[in-house]
């Protein structure tokens, strides 16, 4: 019964944090319609939620290891819920826009605590199976805010279904209240001079760079399509309506879950005998970077599996969670992740606006944006993608010799 009482409501939690994440893919037309946002405002108003996400990522960490993953995780999802219905409820770009950052901040803790949950509760060598199993949930919240989510539009006004949203939220917040139980080292931290050094030893960390960057950098590009620009894509470069675009996000994050639980549980087996599991994290970036290329060059024959192919692989990055846990104490499990969230939030928030920006260069054509717009944008994103998996790949020596003491 534990179990059941602690994973559903830990991954039901990510799950809706994920719709929030890539709801604007399917309802960006509509905001657009409605609002006359630009490509750089839709860009804007999406990243916005990975902005304040990521921002809200360092003091998280210290909070989740000062009072443990249920309480933060429940208290922040009823900030969540206020901004589920002040969006809903917007009346100007800006409200949502301040709408959307407080969903970031009232969300910011549903992966990392899910994760610190899992450590708390679960063995190192099932850790990466854990992960993925969060990680996956998410891509199920992704299948949610694609086909499903266009089929209620046709019934339901995107209001209703922001107010639909901040009712489950609401919801999920009393599960954490009243049924996931307290994990006995859950809330029995070191003091906050402690915390902070635990931080400046992170920072400190030349192994910790490595990971943070690369996997801030593809998640600027992974992320930041999967959640917004690819069914633009779709529709402007492939010529695809906007329910075919719908059906093929849902395939592509089939694709997303696939690629979490392939490489979780090629990574727990590599842990298990006691090897690395880098060369996992850059054959599956590198992979993706050869779709990506693809996709930038304008390929459209088979262009939804190039999508698919793209982020199953890309999904090889989140191994740096698990690489970096392994590095540090349990009780810095929080702050760790939190540190490495940083840099992926803010990397799909400057992925996201980037993308709105240099699409803003061309003049709009009568379904969205010109073709033009999406080589050169999507070519940027390949180039920090590529840099980040150089950088990683550079510091390999320093990484190896790490596992090889058995620090990781």
């Amino acid at each position: 019964m534990t179990p059941f009482r602690i994973v559903l409501p830990f991954l039901a939690g990510y799950f809706i944090s994920y719709v929030f994440r890539a709801v604007n893919a399917v309802l960006g037309p509509s905001l657009v319609a409605e609002f006359g946002i630009s490509a750089a405002g839709l860009g804007l108003l999406t990243g916005v939620y990975f902005f304040s996400f990521g921002l809200f990522q360092i003091p998280l960490g210290v909070l989740l290891d000062r009072f443990g993953p249920r309480r933060i995780n429940g208290a922040l999802l009823l900030l969540a819920t206020a901004g589920a219905l002040f969006f809903a409820y917007g009346r100007s770009f800006e409200h949502l826009v301040l709408a959307r950052a407080l969903i970031g901040i009232g969300v910011s803790a549903c992966l990392m605590a899910s994760i610190q949950a899992f450590v708390l509760w679960f063995p190192p060598e099932r850790m990466s199976t854990m992960i993925a199993l969060a990680f996956s949930m998410g891509g199920l919240g992704a299948i949610a805010a694609s086909a499903p989510l266009e089929l209620a539009l046709r019934h339901y006004g995107w209001r209703e279904i922001f107010e639909f949203l901040a009712v489950s939220t609401l919801c999920l917040s009393g599960l954490f209240a009243f049924l996931v139980p307290e994990h006995p080292q859950a809330h029995k931290p070191a003091g906050l001079r402690a915390q902070l050094a635990g931080l400046k030893h992170i920072a400190r960390d030349g192994a910790f760079w490595r990971v943070a960057l690369a996997i801030g950098a593809n998640q600027c590009a992974v992320i930041s399509l999967f959640t917004l620009w690819i069914t633009a894509w779709l529709r402007d470069v492939a010529g695809y309506e906007r329910a075919a675009a719908a059906q093929a996000l849902a395939v592509v994050a089939a694709a997303l879950i696939a690629g979490y639980f392939f490489f979780g549980r090629i990574a727990d087996a590599a842990a298990r005998r006691g090897r690395s599991q880098l060369p996992l994290f850059v054959g599956g970036v590198g992979c993706a970077l050869v779709f990506l290329g693809l996709i930038t060059l304008g390929v459209t024959s088979g262009a939804v599996l190039l999508w698919a192919a793209f982020v199953f692989c890309g999904t090889g990055a989140t191994l740096a969670h698990s690489i970096a846990t392994r590095r540090y104490p349990r009780a810095m499990a929080g702050r760790v992740n939190t540190a490495l969230n940083t840099f992926t939030f803010i990397g799909i928030f400057l992925g996201q606006w980037g993308t709105g920006a240099i699409l803003n260069l061309w003049p709009a054509t009568a379904s969205g944006y010109d073709p033009r717009g999406y080589m050169w944008a999507f070519g940027a994103l390949w180039l920090i993608q590529a840099a980040g998996l150089t950088w990683l790949w550079r510091g390999r020596a320093l990484l190896e010799k790490d596992v090889a003491v058995g620090r990781v």
